[in-house]
């Protein structure tokens, strides 16, 4: 097994990248390093990565064609893509509407483009949202939901890209499987999440903003159970449907409401956090949860680390990253 890991230096991509390189499995990964959020945490990512056997780095952007073509050579023994770069979060899809179309939408294309090339390519494992079920109503969340009514230019380019794949599955027989992933956090996580900032201004004693009273709820996935899930769907492609092309929810099954996850985050971080109330953000949406019946029956998904165990886990690497006493 060769994979082709897009988005390596990013929090999903890196902790993946570690996980195949533990098991013997070579990796190319691919990232453009921009500024989106903070470079240096990307760069610390990578440097955990880089100088393993196994490994190789190349810094280009998905939605570059030429660029991205002119690995073409150098991905004639990948079995396997993982595409996970991505332009990530629906509030900042309302400044910077481009971004999203050019990383999600064209860099989806550009990525099917070059896997429907490779000779020895087996599956394609992309990531999707769970942004794409908008305001569903009916929880939890099933993949038999309808997923035309999106609530973000996110969401909107997420489910873009599960079309895109199921019309190259179609065209080209390429296997290919979308991943819908719950709100994924944990150590080496991305710093415009909530947990994240959320404990930024905990220990440095500043206020947090909680949006709509607190009356929203998430199903929050630790990044081990999500790394399980597409390393497990990796070795499935979907060779018994037509088109070849499946879509799978990765979440944790559990939707916890947002004031009991301050709760367990000031717990773990040994400070109670000053809050401020503010209405709900355009593109937001009041709860997730994830029906993951067809990814344990299909994969054997089965996620294990609770809000509990796994917010305590990330607050332990924040301080000992950033240096935070106590």
């Amino acid at each position: 097994m060769y994979v082709l890991v897009t988005g390596a230096a990013g929090f999903i991509g890196a902790h993946l990248c570690e996980r195949l390189l533990a098991q013997g499995v070579g990796v190319l990964g691919l990232d453009n390093l921009n500024d989106y959020y903070d470079p240096a945490l990307k760069a610390a990512r990578l440097a955990r990565l880089e100088g393993r056997p196994g490994f190789r780095f190349v810094q280009a952007d998905i939605s570059d064609r030429d660029a991205m073509f002119a690995l073409e050579a150098d991905c004639a023994e990948v079995t396997h893509v993982v595409h996970l770069a991505a332009q990530a979060g629906v509030r900042y899809s309302l400044i910077d509407p481009y971004a999203y179309v050019s990383s999600n939408v064209m860099g989806q294309v550009v990525v099917c483009e070059l896997a429907r090339r490779l000779p020895k390519l087996e599956h394609l494992v992309y990531a999707s949202s769970s942004s794409v079920y908008g305001s569903n109503k009916k929880t939890p969340f099933s993949i038999e939901d309808r997923v035309d009514n999106p609530d973000s230019l996110y969401a909107a380019t997420k489910r873009s890209d599960e079309l895109i794949a199921r019309t190259y599955a179609h065209l080209w027989k390429l296997p290919s499987t979308g991943l819908r992933f719950f709100t994924v956090y944990g150590p080496w996580g991305r710093p415009d999440m909530a947990y994240f900032s959320f404990t930024k201004a905990i220990t440095e004693g500043r206020p947090i903003t909680v949006f709509n009273k607190g009356e929203m709820w998430r199903d929050f996935t630790f990044i081990d159970d999500i790394v399980d899930g597409i390393t497990a769907v990796m070795a499935r492609p979907p060779a018994d449907v037509t088109p070849p092309h499946r879509v799978y929810n990765l979440g944790n099954n559990r939707s916890e409401k947002l004031t009991r996850f301050v709760e367990v985050l000031e717990q773990a971080i040994g400070r109670k956090a000053v809050i401020e109330h503010a209405p709900m953000q355009p593109g937001d949406v009041p709860a997730t949860y994830a029906d993951i019946d067809q990814s344990r029956d299909d994969f054997g998904y089965a996620p294990k680390v609770t809000i509990d165990e796994g917010l305590p886990r990330f607050v332990a690497w924040y301080k000992d990253f950033y240096k935070v006493a106590g």
